[in-house]
C-alpha cells in the first residue's frame, strides 16, 4: 500500500489503487467525478473510450501505444482558487451553488508545494486587507490565487484583484510574504474590475524582479510567464512532448509547424540537435506565450543559427494557414487545438492542402473525431492515451495522421 495523505483534513490517499477524498465523499466537491474509482479502471476506460472513437478513422487498424500513467494525486502543478470567506478566515477552492466560498486548502490532487504554500498566502489576504470577492452582492476585492510550482519546488502567485488599491496592498507586504514563503520566485496582481465568469483579466503587473518561472518539462526548460498557458500535469506533459518528438525524429521532416504551440514545449522538443536543419515554426494567438516560448529557445539553442530556423509567431492558427502561400506548407505539422479542436476552417485546410503527416494532440477525443470526420484524406496510424488527468473523465489523446 502507497503511504498515506491524511484524509482527516480533507486530504486524499491511497488504498490498493484507489484515491479517496472526504471532500468528494461529503459532496463538498465533486470535481473529481471518477473519485473511488480504481486508477486501473480509470486508465482503461479512457483508452476504450479513446478506442472506439478513433478506430473508425483507420484502415488497417491502429498501432496503440500502451497508455502513459500519472501519480493519483498530487500531481496538479497550477491551482486555481476562488477566494471566498471574510478578510479573516479566507476560504481558497470553488463556490458553491449560492455563490459561497467552498474551502478545498487540503485537495489532494493540487502539487505538495503548492498546498504547503496555502497557509502563508492565506495568511497573506488577512495581512493585505483583501476583502473576497461576494459573487451575490458583487463587492469585495480578491477573486482568485493562482499558483504554479516549478520542478524546483519555485512558485509564481498571482493575486486575481479588481483595483488599483488592492495592487498597493500586495505591494506594501511583499517583503513579509517573501520571507513566509522562501520558494516565492514570482508574484502578480491581475486586474478584473469586470463582474463576469472568466479567471482573470487582460492587464497583469509584476510585483517581484523576476517575471518568469523556469519549469523544466521533459527536455525543455519553459519559461512561463505569468498569463502563459501550461499543462497542469507536468510530468504528463513531458511524456506528450517526448512522444511527438519520436515520432517527429522517425520521420525527419525538414520543416514543422507547430500550431497553437502555447510556450513551445513541441515546437522546441520537435526542433532536433544544435545545428540541425530541420525549421520550425510555432504559432499562438497569445503574444504573453509566444514571448515564453522564444525566452526558451534563447536559452537552449545559442547558435544564430538554430535562432533563425526555431521561430515563433503571435497569430491566430487558422487565420495564419489559411493565408499561406501553397509553396509554404511545411513537411508536417503540429496540432494542440483547445477543448472545440480544429474547427471547420482549419481541418478543411488540412485536408486540401496539409502535408504527408500531422501530429494531433487532443484534450477531447470527442472533438478529435469531429475533425479526423472533416479529414477524410487522413488516417490514424498510431495513438496513445496520456492520463493528464487522474480522478476525472479528461485525458490526452496524441494521434499520427497520415494521408491515405
Amino acid at each position: 500500500m502507497a503511504p498515506p495523505y491524511g484524509s482527516a483534513a480533507g486530504r486524499a490517499l491511497y488504498a490498493e489503487g484507489t484515491m479517496q477524498c472526504d471532500y468528494f465523499d461529503a459532496g463538498t466537491c465533486r470535481s473529481c467525478t471518477l473519485m473511488g474509482q480504481p486508477y486501473a479502471e480509470q486508465v482503461a476506460g479512457k483508452e476504450a473510450r479513446a478506442r472506439a472513437l478513433l478506430e473508425p478513422f483507420a484502415s488497417g487498424g491502429i498501432a496503440w501505444l500502451p497508455p502513459v500513467t500519472s501519480a493519483e494525486s498530487g500531481f496538479r502543478a497550477k491551482a486555481k482558487m476562488v477566494v471566498g470567506g471574510t478578510v479573516d478566515t479566507p476560504t481558497l477552492g470553488i463556490l458553491d451553488a449560492a455563490g459561497r466560498g467552498v474551502d478545498l486548502r487540503h485537495c489532494g490532487i493540487i502539487a505538495p508545494g503548492i498546498l504547503a504554500a496555502f497557509p502563508a498566502l492565506i495568511a497573506s489576504i488577512t495581512r493585505m486587507g483583501l476583502e473576497p470577492y461576494d459573487v451575490p452582492a458583487r463587492r469585495g476585492e480578491l477573486k482568485h490565487l493562482i499558483v504554479t510550482e516549478a520542478g524546483d519546488g519555485a512558485l509564481m502567485v498571482r493575486y486575481v484583484v479588481r483595483s488599483q488599491s488592492a495592487v498597493a496592498s500586495i505591494r506594501a507586504h511583499l517583503p513579509w510574504l517573501q520571507h513566509a514563503l522562501p520558494p516565492l520566485a514570482v508574484v502578480t496582481a491581475n486586474l478584473l474590475p469586470e463582474h463576469k465568469a472568466v479567471l482573470e483579466g487582460e492587464v497583469e503587473l509584476v510585483l517581484t524582479e523576476r517575471a518568469v518561472l523556469p519549469m523544466g518539462v521533459g527536455d525543455v526548460t519553459l519559461q512561463v510567464r505569468p498569463q502563459s498557458f501550461v499543462q497542469t500535469n507536468t510530468a504528463i506533459a513531458a511524456a506528450l512532448y517526448r512522444q511527438a518528438r519520436d515520432w517527429v525524429d522517425e520521420l525527419d521532416p525538414a520543416s514543422v509547424w507547430d500550431l497553437y504551440c502555447g510556450v513551445g514545449g513541441f515546437a522546441l522538443h520537435c526542433a532536433g540537435p544544435s545545428g540541425s536543419g530541420r525549421a520550425v515554426l510555432g504559432v499562438e494567438v497569445s503574444a504573453d506565450a509566444v514571448a515564453s516560448a522564444e525566452l526558451a529557445r534563447d536559452a537552449l539553442f545559442t547558435a544564430d543559427g538554430d535562432r533563425h530556423r526555431i521561430s515563433f509567431m503571435a497569430a491566430d492558427a487558422t487565420a495564419f494557414a489559411l493565408a499561406a502561400a501553397p509553396d509554404a506548407v511545411p513537411a508536417l505539422v503540429i496540432v494542440n487545438p483547445p477543448r472545440r479542436g480544429l474547427g471547420a476552417e482549419l481541418a478543411g485546410w488540412l485536408e486540401r492542402r496539409g502535408p504527408a503527416h500531422v501530429v494531433y494532440s487532443s484534450c477531447n477525443v470527442e472533438s478529435l473525431a469531429r475533425d479526423l470526420a472533416a479529414m477524410p484524406s487522413y488516417r490514424v496510424a498510431r495513438a496513445r492515451v496520456l492520463d493528464m488527468f487522474p480522478q476525472s473523465s479528461h485525458f490526452e489523446a496524441i494521434t499520427l495522421l497520415e494521408r491515405a
